[in-house]
């Protein structure tokens, strides 16, 4: 111990100190950049790595080291419609997710390690899509 404190002042004087410390990590962890984002950005695990535009939407990529994921978001969500995503592997099948949806379709993941990948989403019709790209 150290000379001229006691050891309950030092344990309070701690303990103060780590309910600052979370309570500031709390409030930038709900206040960061990103905030906006948090979506698409939340399902998808990785980092963005492609944005496809069309009329309707986006089609957007994500890439860890061994996983690409998709996801189709609506420009304007609201009512349900029609909507998917699909994201193939080089040399594999593609993985779909199709339906009437209101804001997103997706996410679907394919193990993509050393391997390039192509992409489609659609949104009401119009569809953007990648050639094999993330080679």
């Amino acid at each position: 111990m150290f000379e001229g404190t006691s050891g309950k002042g030092r344990g309070t004087r701690l303990l103060g100190y780590l309910t600052a410390v979370l309570l500031t990590v709390g409030a930038l962890s709900l206040a960061g950049p990103g905030v906006a984002r948090a979506d698409a950005a939340s399902l998808c695990t990785g980092r963005a790595t492609k944005t496809v535009s069309f009329a309707t939407g986006e089609l957007r990529l994500y890439r860890s080291r061994q996983y690409v994921c998709a996801v189709t978001v609506a420009k304007r969500p609201g009512a349900r419609r029609a909507m998917s995503v699909s994201l193939q592997p080089r040399g594999g099948r593609p993985v779909v997710d199709s339906g009437n949806f209101t804001r997103q379709a997706g996410p679907v993941t394919v193990h993509a390690l050393n391997r390039c990948v192509r992409a489609t989403g659609s949104v009401a019709g119009r569809s953007g899509s990648t050639g094999w790209v993330l080679c």
